[in-house]
């Protein structure tokens, strides 16, 4: 018989017998080999696609966790491996990926995803074969208690953190905005986002356009967003849509016309568009790497991705990588071991501090419960280096009370 990591099982009869007659011995080679066995996590994440930037950091960031935790001799003295996989940024892919890292690798636990629809499709199945699941995508609806389950995690913000954090810096009573919205899961949770923090600051809406993921041309839009005359442009979409719309925006001489907003001001697709597109964009971030001026632990994970990545700074989205697992790994650690049901006791009880100050899961629905930066795009003029990318405006707290209530979401009062 077999166990579930795939390792002969010895009977207790067995192994009485061996004491009985002296060959004990037999069994021990055994439990050495269960004990130095390999913790091994899977990774879906898209590294093909719109979002292969970001998900590529996330990998470069998870990988540094690991590597760490097994320069310093592991989990309970067992290595950590780390079995990236990629999901296309395709929900039946990523259940297939994950099966297979379930059923075939063999894996204890699951970190990953970078999409509403793939998160919920990975969860499916961690929920159905018991498996626990640290998603580092941001999402609403993976909170939500119908997608819940105990053996899920949601590391990442999610867009009522996101877009509350913004709106508080640009929203003023009165304030005119119109929305651009990718049309999915995500792109939808945004606009609930803002128009929900829009109508508890007073703001007015005064259009929305929704346009096809992957959308390449955004020209047709231009005209109708520019006769709704608002004071902010809120653009609600993710990856490469977001550099692209940010830029047609640009040329077609919105921001001479409206404050552009995103909920989540991305550092790749600022590389990638360059500072004058971006010029004065205002947005969130679960991460900006001059928090390390005020954070130790930014500090010391900066100078370990540095040290590990010829210098280069760890990105917003990357970031989620290290957090994610570090955190699955602290819990292990506690646990003595990657038993599933003592490290969701662990994860339950953890406050944790590895990379942007302290963080903890809320007890009803598991979200990390952590500070959301808001960023402003830098002038090219005023960047001290090819990394000074943002100025940070504020800085919010991590707060339970920030987050939806747990009833809200559907959890028993």
């Amino acid at each position: 018989m077999k166990s579930r990591t795939g390792i002969p099982s010895a009977s207790r009869r067995d192994v009485l017998a061996g004491f009985a007659t002296g060959t004990a011995v037999i069994a021990m080679p055994w439990v050495a080999r269960a004990q130095a066995e390999t913790i091994r996590i899977g990774f879906p994440t898209p590294l093909t696609g719109p979002f292969a930037a970001e998900a590529k950091d996330q990998v470069k960031s998870a990988e540094l966790a690991v590597k760490l935790v097994n320069d310093r001799g592991g989990v309970a003295g067992r290595k950590v491996e780390l079995l990236v996989r990629d999901d296309k940024l395709n929900a039946g892919e990523a259940a297939t990926r994950t099966l297979e890292l379930i059923e075939k690798d063999k894996v204890h636990a699951i970190v990953g995803a970078l999409s509403s629809a793939v998160q919920l499709a990975v969860n499916e199945v961690t929920r159905a074969r018991g498996v626990i699941y640290v998603s580092i995508s941001q999402s609403d609806t993976i909170n939500e208690v119908k997608d819940f389950s105990r053996f899920t995690f949601h590391e990442a913000l999610n867009p009522h953190m996101t877009t509350a954090a913004v709106a508080k810096q640009t929203f003023k009573p009165g304030t005119k905005v119109a929305y651009l919205v990718a049309d999915y899961a995500y792109g939808h949770e945004m606009l609930r986002g803002f128009k929900r923090a829009q109508a508890a600051l007073g703001a007015v809406s005064v259009g929305e356009i929704l346009h096809p993921f992957g959308a390449a041309d955004y020209s047709t839009f231009m005209p109708r967003l520019r006769s709704m005359r608002p004071d902010i442009l809120c653009i609600c979409n993710f990856g490469r849509d977001q550099a692209n719309a940010i830029k047609q925006a640009v040329d077609f001489g919105m921001n001479r016309q409206a404050q552009i907003v995103v909920p989540v001001l991305l550092n790749n697709q600022r590389l990638a568009i360059g500072a004058e597109a971006f010029e004065g964009v205002i947005g969130g971030a679960n991460y900006y790497w001059r928090l390390e001026e005020t954070i130790p632990s930014a500090k010391a994970f900066n100078d370990a991705f540095k040290a590990a990545n010829g210098g280069a700074y760890p990105t917003d989205y990357g970031a989620y990588g290290f957090t994610g697992v570090s955190a699955l790994l602290l819990a292990m650690e506690k646990a003595g071991g990657p038993d599933t049901d003592k490290v969701i006791a662990a994860l339950e009880a953890l406050t944790y501090d590895v990379a942007k100050g302290p963080q903890h899961y809320r007890k009803c629905d598991h979200q990390s419960v952590q500070s959301v930066l808001v960023l402003k795009s830098k002038k090219k003029a005023d960047m001290k280096n090819e990394a000074d990318l943002f100025e940070i405006l504020a800085i919010e707290p991590g707060s339970e009370a920030a987050l939806r209530s747990c009833t809200e979401l559907g959890f028993p009062a």
